[in-house]
């Protein structure tokens, strides 16, 4: 989403139905929760509404949003994040040039098991990454980098051949396009950047052993 009028509107539908706001500061490892209190497309401004007694750092940060249940928004901002005079937790902000609309997942996803081999390796100039799996669907995979790993992923970017490591009896061979960057804290790994991989190559035999895969591995139904 590129067009400041949808944003604006996107903005303001938010304002509207007080959905809460949460704020990825990069030099925090917290993140910091917030609403829209106006918006301004004459400007195009917006004010947020911080929650809590922190406030929000200077440098970037990234914004995450729930829309309409179905959907996130997505987009990332840098300022100095001053408050208005005597209204510390009223912070003004510019539109973002872009944002990122995440459809949620039409396929059911399953989280790997902590101990079980599940893994993406792949090549970025001549870099070689192998990155844990974190859930995977028949339309895509999750993966877990460091911050450090993250520095080579940015969303939009292609990744091709992923050799994909699905338990000990399935590897297959996928290129991947990068939908989702989310840095958020583990108690045992501490700083990590979920990142969401949709797959581009998604042919009727590949598609055929995720099937099986995630009906052979979901949860049965209690009755």
């Amino acid at each position: 989403m590129c067009d400041p009028f949808d944003i604006g509107e996107t903005l303001h539908s938010l304002a509207e139905s007080g959905e809460p706001l949460t704020i990825y500061p990069n030099s925090m490892r917290e993140p910091l929760l917030a609403r829209i209190a106006r918006v301004d497309p004459e400007e195009p401004h917006f004010t947020l509404d911080l929650a809590g007694d922190l406030p929000i750092p200077a440098g970037r940060a990234t914004f995450v949003a729930a829309l309409d249940g179905n959907a996130k928004l997505q987009f990332e901002l840098e300022a100095g994040w001053g408050g208005l005079p005597g209204e510390p937790n009223l912070v003004p902000a510019v539109f973002p040039e872009s944002c990122l609309v995440l459809n949620r997942r039409a396929a059911p996803r399953l989280d790997t098991p902590v101990n079980g081999n599940f893994a993406a390796t792949f090549t970025i100039l001549n870099k070689q990454f192998e990155l844990p799996l974190c859930d995977y669907s028949i339309g895509g995979v999750g993966l877990r980098a460091t911050p450090g790993q993250a520095q080579e992923l940015y969303l939009g970017r292609k990744l091709k051949s992923v050799r994909l490591q699905l338990g000990p009896a399935l590897t297959i061979v996928a290129d991947l396009d990068i939908r989702l960057l989310r840095p958020f804290r583990s108690f045992l790994l501490g700083e990590q950047v979920q990142v969401g991989c949709a797959i581009e190559n998604n042919e009727m035999q590949m598609r055929q052993h995720l099937e099986r895969l995630v009906m052979s591995n979901r949860p049965l139904a209690r009755t």
